[in-house]
């Protein structure tokens, strides 16, 4: 029989908003990071950092990322109407934790930092240079959860290096993507694992396959 482990409880009610983001974000883990480049009315580059973010929809392909509060890269989005999300290379590490600062909206995070801008394909915000891929959306629709703002992306196109590319896809061995955990904390891929999914009909014909994945 297995040991039953004594566990902490956290209750959200009890520890009010900010103890408990620390916890879902210490939980949720790791969590990709969408590389938001966006432009104001004004003209001025945005690139941000947002690690609420995954795939929304395939069909059509649709992105989101989440704006906790009102950033500058959801002002700009809802002005302008498209962004790019750039993929974070761990070579970039010191410049993608940089332009997660507070600089005011009049100031380019990009030049600050020195991350090397270029125009993209479909869209008329920018992409990151120096990041193997790029994805580029235009606005689909935003839904406002209590303080943060789910934004939706309907993906125009996607470029990756050619160098990056194997068998039709981006190989992540090529993007050594960056990745966010709790508090301060980053990590990085480390060992890839590949396995196969079980068809049922694999389960049903042996038996022996249910009792082998028991046993690990």
């Amino acid at each position: 029989m297995t040991e039953q482990r004594e566990r902490t409880t956290f209750d959200p009610t009890e520890m009010g908003a900010g103890r408990f983001y620390r916890v879902l974000n210490s939980v949720v883990v790791p969590r990709p990071i969408a590389w938001v480049c966006s432009r104001s009315a004004e003209g001025v580059h945005n690139l941000a950092p947002h690690s609420f973010y995954t795939v929304a929809c395939v069909a059509p392909p649709v992105v989101q990322f989440t704006s906790v509060g009102r950033k500058d890269s959801l002002n700009n989005v809802e002005a302008t109407g498209d962004f790019t999300i750039n993929l974070t290379p761990e070579p970039l590490f010191e410049q993608v934790n940089a332009t997660g600062t507070d600089f005011p909206p009049d100031h380019s995070e990009a030049e600050h930092t020195g991350v090397r801008l270029e125009p993209s394909e479909r869209v008329a915000a920018m992409r990151v240079a120096e990041s193997p891929v790029s994805i580029e959306c235009t606005l689909h629709s935003t839904v406002r959860l209590g303080d943060s703002t789910v934004v939706f992306g309907r993906v125009q196109f996607v470029t990756a290096w050619s160098s990056a590319v194997r068998d039709g896809r981006p190989r992540i061995e090529e993007l050594r993507p960056l990745a966010r955990l709790g508090g301060n904390e980053w990590s990085t891929i480390g060992e890839v694992l590949e396995i196969p999914r079980i068809p049922y009909r694999d389960w049903a014909e042996d038996p022996s396959i249910g009792e082998r994945v028991r046993d690990r």
